[in-house]
């Protein structure tokens, strides 16, 4: 097994470099999207033995490099697609984060005897992670002091459920639409989508259009990683805010200075991290670390995440929401803002990427006070130890 840090971190670049060609070349791959080829080469490999579920690149990849990641695709953003795409984002997050809570009680009263007496604190913690992130997760893990082995197995479940569920995402606008946008998606709220924006930071993602002179690259260095380090700390001098939401507010400030919307590369930089993201989430992925703790703890976190989906797509498709709208909406329930993020760039649905992240802070606020509230009511109904 490949282990040392550099050599894994190659092997994810080539995955990328792999994902990327093949999506240029072949109608098949162009229609599954880089992203998507990009989690299931990583989990294959990472499953096989080819390079291990744990390793510094992966937590650096989930840190900082998704953080520089945000920002460098922030700066080409146009804040108007806030107003074109929010309400309708945030009605799609509202009905995914019901139906997370309905599919996490659903899943302890179904599994509590294969789970035993801390049920109730699992459907609490699927209930927050699956509104917010894996943030959530770990905070009430803590608030509702979970055995170290159902913890450890419960993280394991939900990393492989959560790349599983972005693959599933990034392919439902196809398997369910003809291309990657619904008929209704030129439109958001009413509204035509911004056709300069959407057009112009699309074609970014994968093309900066001109070269990109040193200097240009050196300030959207500078810019990315020194907002990363500021918003980390504001977020530690002023931590009732997390830290995305600081990098997010400190990135959208400088993006509005003429100077910084004239840099060249940076959305194109800024997705290739994200898909170096997507990789890791899909190597941590090692399906082994559920059968030793035994599946149970899988089929509750599994289960939670179905629910969700069949009601945010399902009620989601009732309530005429667009396609990608739930996917990203999903997507902010299930991993955050990040993994919205990911979501909407990957897929290139521009005008969902502000929306998306404000789905996910919304998750990242309300997830924990959710999750605390379903493992109350179900240490009600349950009985628990614990």
């Amino acid at each position: 097994m490949i282990s040392d840090p550099i050599a894994v971190l190659c092997v994810l670049t080539a995955v990328v470099l792999i994902s990327v060609r093949l999506e240029e070349k072949f109608n098949l791959f162009k229609s599954l999207g880089s992203a998507l080829v990009g989690i299931l080469l990583a989990m294959l490999l990472s499953n096989i033995g080819i390079i291990p579920g744990t390793s510094p690149v992966y937590e650096f990849l989930v840190g900082p490099g998704v953080s520089v990641g945000i920002a460098l695709i922030l700066m080409s953003v146009d804040m108007r697609s806030i107003l074109k795409a929010g309400p309708r984002m945030l009605a799609a997050f509202g009905i995914g984060a019901v139906g997370t809570a309905i599919g996490a009680v659903a899943c302890g009263l179904l599994l509590a005897n294969q789970v035993g007496p801390e049920t109730w604190k699992l459907s609490g913690q699927f209930t927050g992670t699956y509104t917010g992130g894996g943030m959530n997760f770990a905070a009430l893990g803590k608030a509702l002091d979970t055995s170290s082995d159902l913890f450890t197995a419960a993280i394991a479940a939900d990393v492989i459920v959560t790349a599983i569920w972005m693959a599933a995402c990034l392919a439902v606008p196809v398997l369910l639409g003809r291309t990657g946008r619904s008929a209704d998606s030129n439109k958001i709220d009413g509204i035509p989508a911004g056709t300069d924006q959407t057009g112009t930071l699309e074609h970014a993602l994968h093309n900066s259009g001109k070269p990109v002179p040193l200097t240009d690259a050196a300030a959207l260095v500078t810019i990315a990683v020194g907002s990363v380090w500021l918003a980390g700390w504001l977020g530690s001098l002023f931590s009732f805010l997390p830290e995305v939401l600081w990098l997010t507010t400190i990135v959208l400030l400088i993006a509005q200075v003429p100077a910084v919307k004239n840099l060249s590369g940076g959305a194109m930089w800024g997705n290739y991290l994200m898909l170096l993201f997507l990789a890791s989430n899909g190597a941590q992925s090692v399906i082994i670390n559920i059968i030793n703790y035994g599946p149970a703890i899988f089929y509750f976190a599994a289960g939670t995440v179905i629910v969700h989906g069949i009601i945010i797509f399902g009620v989601g498709r009732l309530c005429r929401i667009d396609l990608p709208t739930l996917a990203v909406a999903s997507q902010a329930n299930v991993g955050g803002a990040a993994s919205a993020m990911a979501m909407a760039s990957a897929r290139g649905y521009t005008d969902r990427l502000l929306p998306g992240i404000i789905a996910g802070l919304l998750g990242y606020a309300v997830g924990n006070y959710t999750g605390y509230a379903i493992a109350i009511m179900m240490r009600g109904i349950l009985g628990g130890g614990g």
